[in-house]
């Protein structure tokens, strides 16, 4: 089964990111970081989430990551889903931070359950033959609204979503122009989506 080993962002400033995300998130190996100008404006086309087990850590989260210097889309809340918000790292990459808990069951940890790496596609029926194709596994799917593949190995999970869906659930406008800024490695790869997407060959290294 395919999985991602890495998830790489494109930043202007790769020393600066590094310390957002580790202050912020505890990320280190998790995300990877490379300097780049591509030009990009609006909305880029995808989120990254963490999922954590309850609403005291979501909030630790998106304060720490506020306090690093990220600027707020949606405060933290409950929906009918769980409880959530969603923060702009400085180097322009969104986050989403949530739990499908309403409730606390203990003190905050700051313990990350899972990275998941949300594409907005422009169909998702058509996005997700692609990736099946490629050996990933479908975990959940949701009819043409959204996709989930299994995790398999690697350190993130990738997910689809309608375009403007996935723009509307974060708080930001669907139109977007230029580079996506993100690089995705995995044993599926070279290659790149219907949506523009770039997949590079990279090889599951065991995470800390």
């Amino acid at each position: 089964m395919a999985s991602i080993a890495s998830v790489t962002l494109d930043v202007a400033d790769p020393s600066a990111a590094n310390r957002f995300y580790s202050t912020a998130f505890g990320l280190d190996t998790q995300i990877r970081l490379r300097a780049s100008e591509a030009p990009t404006t609006g909305f880029r086309g995808f989120t990254l989430a963490l999922t954590v087990s309850q609403p005291a850590t979501v909030n630790s989260l998106i304060d720490a990551a506020l306090d690093a210097g990220a600027t707020p889309l949606k405060p933290a809340a409950k929906s009918f889903w769980g409880y959530g918000g969603v923060v702009r790292a400085p180097d322009g990459t969104i986050w989403k931070v949530a739990t499908s808990a309403k409730k606390d069951t203990g003190p905050d940890t700051r313990r990350i359950d899972e990275i998941v790496l949300l594409l907005g596609v422009a169909d998702v029926v058509a996005s997700k033959r692609f990736y099946v194709e490629r050996g990933l596994a479908v975990a959940k799917s949701f009819s043409r609204m959204y996709v989930e593949f299994a995790a398999g190995p690697g350190p993130v999970k990738l997910a689809l979503y309608r375009h403007r869906a996935l723009a509307k659930e974060v708080g930001v406008a669907p139109e977007g122009t230029g580079s996506h800024r993100l690089m995705i490695g995995g044993d599926a790869g070279p290659f790149t989506d219907p949506d523009g997407f770039a997949w590079e060959a990279a090889s599951l290294t065991p995470m800390p």
